[in-house]
């Protein structure tokens, strides 16, 4: 799953991509991760750019989760009701995972 949201979006008074990394973490997902844009735009056309003669202070964000479909669907009531603006996308993907001595 991606959740394309601005840096500025909050929910219940924090940062949205913290809380729902953290939802997700408590939630017993298999990971989550918070990538920054350096430039886009979204349902508005405005333009977000972290060129420095347009310094944005809400660049686009993109929070992955990875886990199983079941549990990703089961996820995304949440992202629901706490995202206000912005986008989800799921899509099935191939996993190869790497821990320390083993392969999948």
């Amino acid at each position: 799953m991606r959740i394309f949201i601005g840096e500025q979006d909050t929910h219940g008074g924090r940062p949205l991509h913290e809380w729902i990394v953290r939802q997700a973490r408590e939630h017993g997902l298999a990971g989550a991760t918070v990538l920054r844009g350096l430039e886009g735009f979204g349902a508005s056309s405005r333009l977000h750019s972290a060129k420095i003669l347009r310094m944005s202070n809400d660049l686009p964000l993109v929070v992955e989760i990875i886990d199983t479909e079941e549990k990703i669907e089961a996820f995304l009531p949440l992202i629901d009701d706490a995202v206000t603006e912005g986008l989800a996308t799921i899509e099935r993907v191939d996993v190869h995972w790497y821990r320390s001595g083993e392969k999948s």
